[in-house]
């Protein structure tokens, strides 16, 4: 009686399963794997710098009170602009239509 260790056991059950396989099935094999590889590289990089830029960045966020203020004050200092002021934007995008005819 021939003893096995239990990774050639595993493979001596494993194989027929092996055989069964479709030869004709299109597998991803080592070139998927590769660009697979690459794209989760190239991610990785992207977002690696993104946090580089995101550090850069210097944000100051202005109390309520004060953006109010300012705004007031910049409104009282420049003169108010001649003619009538444009009709603000719907919100729909596309503005009224109106029939000359009606």
């Amino acid at each position: 009686m021939t003893l096995m260790s239990p990774t050639h056991n595993a493979a001596a059950q494993l194989l027929p399963l092996a055989k069964e396989l479709d030869e004709n099935k299109v597998t991803p094999g080592v070139l998927g794997f590769l660009v697979f590889a690459a794209m989760g590289l190239a991610v990785w990089m992207l977002m690696k710098s993104m946090h580089r830029h995101m550090n850069k960045v210097d944000f100051e966020e202005q109390p309520a009170g004060a953006d109010k203020a300012e705004r007031s004050s910049a409104s009282a200092s420049s003169p108010a602009p001649a003619g009538p002021s444009p009709a603000p934007a719907s919100p729909s995008g596309g503005g009224e239509r109106r029939n000359p005819g009606v």
